[in-house]
């Protein structure tokens, strides 16, 4: 292996090398002549550490190296690696110090003949990415009870057989959509675009079934068209592409609501279990009869307490008439307590009555003596006897002043037993 091994440095005759620092020249020597560095070999040992790690040897008919593939490195894989699979890795040569392991630190790893095509995926991917396709807050649930499931698949390919196999088991009663379109060759993403456009415009199916059989990279390469990613990402209902293998990995897996692991995964994700669903139906139903029995019995039970409380008619009639009679009595009692108070009442009214005209006709009485007596006292006649006089002009009306008179005047004189006739002269009036 290390027949075109060079120095940067000439030998030096005589020097005595640490191990420390001999390991260090070492993976400097090995990293300025080698790195970076590709090479193609065969997994063997492969193993993923709890910590992501992944560690493994390639390996071909002349030797094997040791490898190691970091956490970040790994998750970055769209395959699953595994023993006996043929790689290409892309990586940097270095020595582990403290046990002087030659080791290749891989960045990247590939299945072998398919490197220039992977590559090519790695760039979509990231493309797209970008773009926000892959965005699992878009991701959306699939209907827990499908109406009408779609499959867009090729008409003769195995995938279509082995979903239709997997509803026929799971549920029959289902109808199935097939929207046909080739999934292999340069016509593929047109025909997938199209076909998935006719089921969004269609709205028929409560979710969507993409599948495909196994392949190679190159087989499956319709799948990773990003016009065919774009075209799973509006879709109105759910998206479930299962294409190839479990291993096997498209960009349409990431743009997908759910990645399925094989055409047949596919359809019994979406399809719930027809035996199952029977399971839970006779669960529930009886879980529903137990619930709806026990609710009776406590209903007869409250119907015997009130039959009880309610009796026979005729007891219950007896017992009305009984508090009718009871309240007749109660009323009689109180007429004749309420009419005996009243005779006693008016008794007493009876006894007090003559005293009480009396009294009030000598009230009366006083009431008139006194009226008459100021009436007395008003009398104009009393005012004349004693000596006054009514003076009244030839119209009638009364004189009380001076004024009201000149001489010549004719005036009627009034005085207690009787009037006469005088005439007003000058020197008679004297007003004060």
């Amino acid at each position: 292996m290390f027949e075109h091994f060079e120095t940067n440095s000439p030998a030096q005759p005589g020097r005595v090398w640490a191990v420390g620092p001999l390991v260090r020249a070492i993976a400097d020597t090995l990293a300025a002549r080698f790195n970076p560095v590709a090479v193609q070999g065969e997994i063997s040992g492969f193993s993923r550490a709890a910590s992501g790690h992944c560690y493994f040897s390639l390996k071909d008919e002349a030797g094997q190296m040791r490898c190691a593939m970091f956490r970040r490195a790994a998750d970055q894989l769209a395959f699953a690696p595994r023993d006996g699979m043929r790689v290409q890795v892309r990586g940097k040569l270095d020595v582990y110090g403290p046990r002087g392991d030659l080791q290749l630190i891989v960045d990247s790893m590939a299945v072998a003949g398919q490197g220039a095509l992977f590559e090519q995926f790695l760039k979509l991917k990231a493309q797209l990415e970008a773009e926000g396709l892959f965005e699992a807050a878009r991701k959306r649930p699939l209907p827990l009870q499908p109406h009408r499931i779609g499959v867009v698949t090729s008409l003769g390919a195995a995938a279509l057989r082995d979903v239709a196999t997997a509803l026929r088991r799971r549920v029959p009663h289902l109808p199935v959509v097939v929207y046909p379109a080739s999934v292999q060759g340069a016509q593929a993403p047109a025909e997938i675009v199209a076909a998935l456009e006719s089921a969004y415009r269609r709205a028929e199916c409560d979710v969507l079934l993409l599948v495909r059989g196994g392949g190679s990279l190159e087989d499956l390469w319709s799948f990773n068209d990003p016009e065919v990613v774009r075209a799973i990402t509006r879709a109105p209902m759910p998206v479930v592409v299962g294409v190839g293998h479990e291993t096997d990995f498209t960009l349409a897996d990431f743009a997908a609501d759910l990645r399925a692991p094989t055409p047949t995964a596919a359809a019994e994700m979406c399809a719930p279990d027809r035996q199952r669903r029977l399971q839970e139906l006779a669960y529930w139903a009886e879980r529903l009869g137990s619930a709806s029995w026990a609710m009776l019995d406590v209903r007869a039970q409250r119907l015997d307490r009130l039959a009880q409380r309610l009796g026979r008619p005729s007891g219950r009639l007896h017992l009305a008439q009984r508090e009718l009679a009871s309240l007749e009595h109660r009323l009689q009692a109180a007429v004749r307590q309420r009419a005996q108070k009243g005779q006693a009442r008016l008794d007493v009214m009876a006894r007090a009555l003559p005293a009480s005209i009396r009294s009030a006709m000598l009230g009366q009485q006083h009431r008139l003596q006194r009226a008459e007596t100021a009436l007395k006292m008003l009398d104009p006649q009393l005012v004349l006897e004693r000596g006054f006089a009514l003076v009244t002009d030839e119209t009638g009306h009364t004189v009380v002043r001076v004024e009201q008179v000149k001489p010549g005047d004719r005036l009627r004189v009034r005085v207690a037993n009787g009037e006469f006739a005088s005439e007003v002269r000058a020197d008679e009036q004297s007003p004060h």
